[in-house]
């Protein structure tokens, strides 16, 4: 009689193993195996980080294989399962390997299919077909979006980390890695790199710096014309300029740049503490590109309304005057980098791909494969002062309206905002290797589309890809007109423009806009991040 070789792979992570009752059916297009029970006589089957083989005789040849069903059986108590992956060995010497990277929780049955991306067209027959459509309807019912602020992006239906499903919640061991990494953390700060930023924090040269390669480096703006709301005069700012030009002529040649928190106007500060009062500034800070091509702030603006009670603050004033004006441009930027520059525009919006992803795109699908790794549904976090106590709902509330799908384009967004050219701003290294990473993923990510995606036509045939695209769209975004998101894919460079985006964000863009905060902010902040992320998900439990 013919006979398989099943082999299964149980995670390494901790608790992956089980001692329940693991079942195999394999199915073919002529037949199927009975149901066997995968255990060896005088041997621990399934433990953490094992590989086991088994032999699954079947009466007749079962064909070409289509289908691995597993199934786990309670043995004495409620023991989850990881399984990543079980290979087949057929009579005739092929290999075949099933995906599988899930949890099997209680009594629990996984049907897998081959590890091949398949469109939806290449799928011919009955059974083929069935799984897709059972597949999404399972992901449906488990995936389900819901609103935890107006105005916000969509997120997950979960209220705590444990209503989160199996799949994608934090192991256990990442949680204890997390602490770990943190209490490094702390003693990485004593780095030459940051006792150098410790040093000369109060310099302008390195106040101007972090505009360039800080935390937030996506502020800066080429200034083309003065705003009205922000008075700076010639006069006023004559001692700083070293090209025997007027302002005027600085602006016009380039070399004069902005950064503008408005978003911060009328933001409720936090209140949660009544004998404490706390504050928050919505500064203009106008920043020049000297002839050494340093970035140097050259005034300052607390307020977005100019007046007698809303000074402009220059370099020329006295010591403290000016160091407490960039102090508090700063603290600013530290509230709109963490909740909009970091939680909304990776976090939050990576959420949002990554719920719509799951319940659209099926495991086999080509574009749940090239991004699945790089969606991350982890906590998302805000800060824990300054704008907690509802601020942080406001700003992202406000933030929202200037999110749009072209913002998410990284040289879209650096064009945007006139920093794009290498000989006009230097040293802008955010700028430069975002631009070699973008261009190296957008490769990556055509090669990828152009091997399953023949013609435009494909694209927009692939019901799949048309409903994953909507979703995010109709219900991430809650069709928002500002945020401008496409509802459809018509070619296939659409196609690739847009898993660009989702790959980039929520990997390069947000490793460039978190990790710098070790160098920059740690002295600074003192965030302890554990207590961020329970408090975020407190606020989330009692929405």
């Amino acid at each position: 009689m013919p006979s398989y070789t099943v082999t299964v792979a149980t995670g390494s992570q901790w608790f992956a193993g089980t001692d329940d009752y693991i079942y195999v059916t394999l199915v073919g297009t002529e037949g199927c195996s009975e149901r066997t029970l995968l255990d060896k006589p005088l041997y621990n089957d399934f433990e953490r980080g094992a590989v086991d083989s088994y032999d699954v005789t079947v009466v007749e040849n079962l064909g070409e294989m289509e289908l691995v069903k597993i199934e786990k059986n309670k043995y004495w108590v409620q023991d989850d399962w990881y399984c990543k992956y079980i290979t087949v060995k057929t009579p005739y010497g092929d290999y075949i390997e099933y995906p599988c990277f899930r949890w099997l929780v209680d009594d629990k049955e996984v049907v897998l299919r081959d590890g091949r991306a398949r469109l939806p067209k290449d799928d011919k027959t009955r059974l083929e077909k069935q799984h897709r459509r059972k597949e999404l309807e399972s992901r449906r019912k488990t995936y389900r979006w819901s609103e935890w602020q107006p105005g916000f992006p969509m997120s997950i239906d979960a209220n705590t980390h444990k209503e989160l499903p199996r799949d994608i919640q934090f192991d256990s061991e990442k949680g204890v890695d997390f602490v770990l990494n943190y209490s490094k953390a702390k003693h990485y700060i004593q780095t030459s790199y940051n006792k150098y930023v410790m040093q000369h924090w109060k310099e302008d040269f390195m106040f101007g710096y972090q505009y360039l390669n800080g935390c937030n480096p996506v502020m800066i703006q080429k200034c083309t014309k003065l705003p009205e709301k922000f008075p700076v005069t010639h006069d006023m700012v004559e001692d700083c300029l070293e090209r025997e030009m007027t302002l005027e002529e600085e602006i016009k040649a380039g070399n004069i740049y902005l950064a503008d928190y408005e978003l911060m106007e009328d933001i409720s500060p936090n209140s949660t503490d009544p004998c404490t009062l706390q504050y928050l500034a919505a500064p203009i800070c106008l920043l020049y590109n000297n002839s050494q091509s340093k970035i140097l702030p050259l005034a300052i603006q607390l307020g977005q309304t100019p007046g007698k009670d809303n000074p402009i603050f220059l370099p020329s004033d006295g010591q403290y005057d000016w160091m407490l004006a960039k102090i508090w441009v700063r603290s600013s930027d530290f509230h709109i980098h963490q909740t909009v520059t970091h939680l909304l525009r990776t976090h939050l919006v990576s959420e949002v791909f990554g719920v719509a992803m799951f319940r659209q795109l099926p495991a086999i699908h080509p574009a749940y494969k090239v991004h699945q790794l790089h969606v991350s549904l982890c906590l998302s976090f805000v800060p824990a002062n300054g704008t907690g106590g509802g601020g942080h709902v406001e700003m992202i509330q406000k933030a929202m309206r200037s999110l749009t799908f072209r913002s998410l384009c990284f040289p879209d967004a650096i064009k945007a905002r006139g920093v794009d050219s290498p000989e006009d701003l230097p040293y802008y290294y955010y700028r430069d290797d975002g631009n070699r990473v973008w261009d190296a993923t957008k490769s990556f990510v055509w090669d990828v589309v152009c091997i399953y995606y023949d013609s435009n036509d494909t694209v927009q045939k692939d019901e799949e890809i048309q409903a994953f695209v909507k979703d995010v769209c109709s219900f991430g975004m809650q069709d928002l007109d500002c945020c401008e998101f496409p509802k459809s894919l018509k070619t296939r460079e659409d196609l690739t423009e847009y898993l660009t985006v989702i790959i980039f964000t929520a990997s390069a863009h947000h490793a460039a806009v978190n990790f710098g905060q070790v160098r920059f902010r740690a002295r600074v902040s003192q965030i302890d991040i554990c207590t961020v992320l329970f408090w975020w998900f407190n606020c989330r439990s009692a929405k």
